[in-house]
């Protein structure tokens, strides 16, 4: 499919190229987040069984229903990457952006824009968790209130960044993976265990919000928290800390 300007899921719309890409894509991540994704994530996705599932693309109406049920959540259709100002806002009030469109099959494992698997396969599952549901509608929150501050979006967008994009977690069998730029992506996934160049260190606010990254360069440097409680304690304290 190609990216469509329509303000909903034209479900018909997917070819069978379209069902063979989900198929091929969600096989894979299924199977090596077994080992490499974190518990709630695993249990997040399970949950969500059979809207997501090899079998078909997912219809965004059967996602909302659990969503709201969960937190309160849903989905928003959009054409690509939105200002960065009207995508906090769609936090803000508990609604996550995502496009209709499907990469080819040519494109399985590198996109320059995401598309519908790396939205919802990456980032819809852990919005059935409490503690990171909340933490995505305050980081928001604090986005819309400081919206006309350069420096303060600045720092918002590298804590989602490191955070709901690309975290790491910590767990009893090991270093995990949660983040949706690495729960959608095969080769970000085999990266951050197996390259060398990798760095693991300990979530700490203050470095996150100093840490500059390139949107269309490996990551090769991640910050582990022990426990998702941390992330909205997190974006507590930086709205104290804001506020003095």
């Amino acid at each position: 499919m190609t990216a469509t300007l329509s303000p909903y899921q034209d479900y018909d719309a997917y070819t069978p190229a379209d069902y063979a890409v989900w198929k091929t894509l969600t096989e894979r991540q299924l199977e090596v987040l077994e080992k490499y994704a974190c518990e709630e994530y695993n249990a997040c996705v399970r949950a969500l069984h059979p809207v997501i599932s090899p079998t078909h693309p997912p219809r965004f109406e059967n996602l909302n229903e659990q969503l709201k049920a969960a937190h309160g959540w849903s989905i928003k259709v959009v054409p690509g990457f939105l200002p960065v100002d009207e995508f906090f806002g769609l936090l803000s009030t508990k609604r996550f952006c995502s496009s209709t469109w499907l990469r080819g099959e040519d494109q399985l494992d590198y996109l320059e824009e995401p598309d519908m698997f790396h939205d919802i396969f990456g980032h819809i599952p852990l919005y059935l968790n409490a503690d990171y549901a909340s933490f995505a509608q305050k980081l928001g929150a604090l986005g819309v209130k400081y919206h006309a501050n350069e420096e303060k979006v600045t720092q918002l967008q590298r804590l989602y960044w490191f955070t709901i994009e690309f975290g790491v977690i910590r767990q009893a069998d090991g270093l995990k993976v949660y983040g949706a730029g690495i729960c959608s992506s095969y080769s970000e996934v085999l990266h951050v265990f197996n390259d060398s160049k990798v760095e693991i260190v300990d979530f700490d606010l203050d470095a996150v919000l100093a840490q500059d990254f390139v949107i269309s360069e490996v990551q090769n440097k991640y910050f582990a928290i022990n426990d998702f409680s941390e992330l909205w304690a997190v974006v507590d304290k930086l709205a104290v800390r804001w506020s003095e």
